[in-house]
């Protein structure tokens, strides 16, 4: 990975899509989803990320007697209306659903890219007790997409408690990294409100945080949707009440001159052995991919 700034890489617009879902109600959500696409694009937003399963909702109840029956096919025509809006737009959409994997479901963000392909499905690696009853963990590594030159890598919801997860990433080449979540009041609120700066500083890149705000079933969700510079500061917020948009650039000269100053990042591949020097942004060309690290 070469921290050098590249000099034929424009800044991204991205935004974090804070919203509200009805459990279960695919249509509904991904028609509401398409709205936001389009709001974000009128903004120039390039890279748009939702909550975790944004399009079925996080209510338990249903999840537990409706999947894997209803997961969502991530190429199924219930996602054309967010296709349709991502062609207008051109915007790259990360929208969360359960995919079915086996004899249970996966918890996945869809990749719609600014053609309205889904250019990549991405599980999340890491579960909690209670998810354990519905989903089992994905198994092919942290997922990325390249979007105009930028390599962004996608976490879900607790994959963000494990800073090792983020920091490969990181060490792999990622510039940022986007976590859709499903953080609720009281505790989870807390542990958002740390993770998501804390994964931004200790690897030096930017960090993306969607999340719910409102009731769905005995959650009330929190809020707190996000983006932090690779300093770890805050640099957009949705706060705490209701669905709204939270729209920053990454940029690449803040990028270079915080990885100048911060250098956790050479200095922790140097300590492993690690060669940093061969970038992938230099590579990443000006449309959508994707790939595994």
């Amino acid at each position: 990975m070469n921290t050098e700034l590249s000099p034929n890489r424009a800044p991204l617009r991205v935004a974090v899509a804070q919203t509200q879902a009805r459990p279960g109600d695919v249509a509904h959500n991904a028609s509401e989803a398409a709205s936001v696409v389009k709001a974000a694009g009128d903004e120039g937003v390039r890279v748009l990320l939702f909550p975790e399963l944004s399009l079925t909702g996080y209510e338990p109840a249903w999840l537990r007697a409706s999947l894997p029956a209803q997961a969502v096919d991530p190429q199924g025509e219930e996602l054309e209306v967010i296709r349709a809006a991502c062609r207008a737009s051109g915007v790259t959409a990360i929208v969360g659903a359960p995919r079915a994997l086996g004899r249970k479901s996966a918890i996945s963000a869809l990749v719609i890219d600014e053609q309205g392909r889904t250019a990549a499905v991405c599980d999340k690696q890491h579960l909690e007790a209670h998810e354990r009853e519905v989903f089992d963990p994905g198994t092919a590594g942290c997922c990325t997409v390249v979007v105009d030159g930028w390599c962004l890598a996608i976490g879900i919801c607790y994959d963000a408690s494990f800073p090792e997860h983020a920091r490969a990433a990181a060490l792999a080449g990622a510039d940022a990294y986007l976590c859709g979540g499903a953080f609720v009041q009281g505790d989870s609120d807390h542990r958002r409100s740390v993770y998501f700066p804390a994964r931004a500083l200790e690897n030096t890149f930017y960090v993306l945080f969607a999340n719910f705000a409102g009731q769905q079933g005995p959650w009330e969700f929190c809020g707190g949707s996000a983006i932090y510079g690779p300093n770890g500061r805050l640099l957009a917020e949705a706060g705490s009440q209701g669905p709204t948009l939270a729209i920053a650039d990454l940029d690449d000269a803040d990028l270079d001159a915080v990885r100048k100053q911060l250098t956790m990042l050479q200095d922790v591949a140097e300590s492993s052995g690690k060669d940093l020097s061969g970038s992938s942004k230099r590579d990443h060309g000006p449309r959508s991919t994707a790939c595994v690290m």
